[in-house]
């Protein structure tokens, strides 16, 4: 049941059925997550299995793709990195 003054929408699908990975990388650029994480204070000490440029994507792709399995939202990260960085699997 929608909120009051809300309008339930006419169908079951979410914007983020819509959105890849692909995409948020596109709009999150590496140079931007960069930025983000050291004014936040929390830029990288030691090199960690997964770079905190690559944590924030998959954080964004877990709150987006909710219903996914964390092996699926990765998958889709890879992805979509792959993509945005115009690397191709030979």
């Amino acid at each position: 049941m929608p909120r009051a003054g809300w309008v339930k929408p006419e169908t079951d699908q979410r914007l983020s059925d819509h959105i890849s990975i692909g995409i948020l990388t596109r709009v999150f650029s590496p140079e931007v997550v960069d930025r983000v994480v050291a004014e936040a204070g929390r830029k990288e000490r030691r090199h960690r299995l997964l770079p905190a440029r690559v944590v924030v994507h998959y954080v964004l792709g877990l709150a987006l793709f909710a219903d996914a399995s964390y092996e699926e939202v990765m998958r889709q990260l890879v992805e979509g990195l792959s993509w945005a960085s115009g690397w191709s699997r030979q």
